[in-house]
């Protein structure tokens, strides 16, 4: 029961709350190739709030990318920078670049894009 406990409390998400951590963890997934998937969110948003396990789910399905929670009241300057205007927002990034954008809780559309980006990546690097 506590190994299960455990292993709840070990999030696969990143929680970003500076500009700093942000461009120390987006630097560091572009020089080892890693793909990025942000959720930026705010604690005031219900359907934001409610998108929490789902990433969480994403960051357990797909290892080999880091997923990333920013609340944009926290670090305005990033959402400001990727512009973000509308919360949940979902950034796919690539080599500190944004490659692909989801505005809206939409689970489906998310783990589609997310999936076909993987995919393209797999098949570049074979």
């Amino acid at each position: 029961m506590e190994e299960v406990q455990e292993q709840q409390n070990k999030s696969r998400v990143v929680k970003v709350d500076s500009v700093e951590s942000w461009d120390f963890y987006v630097g560091q997934a572009s020089n080892q190739g890693c793909p990025i998937v942000s959720h930026f969110t705010a604690s005031w948003c219900m359907p934001s709030v409610a998108m929490n396990p789902f990433f969480e789910e994403l960051a357990l399905a797909y290892p080999d990318v880091l997923f990333i929670t920013v609340d944009v009241d926290e670090v305005k300057e990033v959402a400001t920078r990727l512009e973000v205007k509308a919360m949940p927002t979902f950034v796919i990034m690539r080599g500190g670049a944004v490659v692909d954008k989801v505005v809206g809780a939409n689970t489906e559309e998310i783990k589609k894009r997310i999936n076909g980006f993987v995919q393209s990546i797999r098949v570049n690097v074979a």
